[in-house]
């Protein structure tokens, strides 16, 4: 699991181009088990090296900003690689994204889903860990209306990454804001994908 991403990482739009293909198959067969719903409106998009640093490439292919570009986008994207820390607990980092087409039903669920980041867990065996938000901007304005996209963290102690890694765990991701209670229970699948993060 690589924990920094910086200009080195980065390859040429030309070379990009060249081999964009092979890079998108590799990026869809890592995050097919990366993917997971939550309810019927809510889906977290777990981060990693690979799907940020082909953001960032996405970006810098479409806008051709060049170096300038480059230095702003891993500004932004950089910081929501996946942390270990000196007592060994690590992170979990997500995008998480209410999505709706209708355009009415969309804007009501939002106007009614104020502080959802606030209100979300990680159940790995009998532990709770509490969702930590990106605090960059503030996703939900004084009306109560959030944002459609948040950055969520989870850290880990040890003893949760421990158990996180044992084969079948029983791990659940869960809402509990009044106006959308759902969880989801991991397939081993989705378990080992994010598993990978946690090394």
């Amino acid at each position: 699991m690589k924990r920094t991403l910086n200009v080195e990482d980065i390859i040429s739009n030309d070379t990009f181009c060249q081999n964009r293909n092979h890079h998108l198959q590799d990026l869809i067969q890592i995050k097919k088990n990366r993917r997971i719903t939550v309810g019927p409106d809510v889906t977290f998009y777990f981060e990693n090296h690979l799907t940020l640093w082909w953001q960032i490439q996405e970006m810098l292919r479409v806008e051709k900003g060049g170096e300038e570009q480059l230095q702003d986008e891993l500004l932004a994207y950089a910081p929501l690689l996946p942390k270990k820390f000196n007592d060994n607990s690590m992170e979990l980092v997500a995008t998480l994204m209410i999505e709706i087409d209708d355009i009415e039903r969309r804007l009501r669920m939002l106007s009614n889903l104020g502080g959802i980041e606030e209100q979300i867990q990680l159940h790995v065996g009998t532990h709770c860990i509490q969702a930590t938000a990106e605090n960059d901007i503030e996703r939900t304005d004084e009306n109560g209306k959030t944002s459609a996209v948040h950055f969520i963290r989870f850290k880990l102690a040890s003893n949760q990454v421990t158990e996180f890694h044992q084969a079948n765990q029983h791990i659940i991701f869960e809402i509990t804001h009044p106006h959308y209670s759902h969880k989801t229970l991991l397939n081993e699948l989705q378990r080992q994908a994010l598993a990978k993060d946690l090394i």
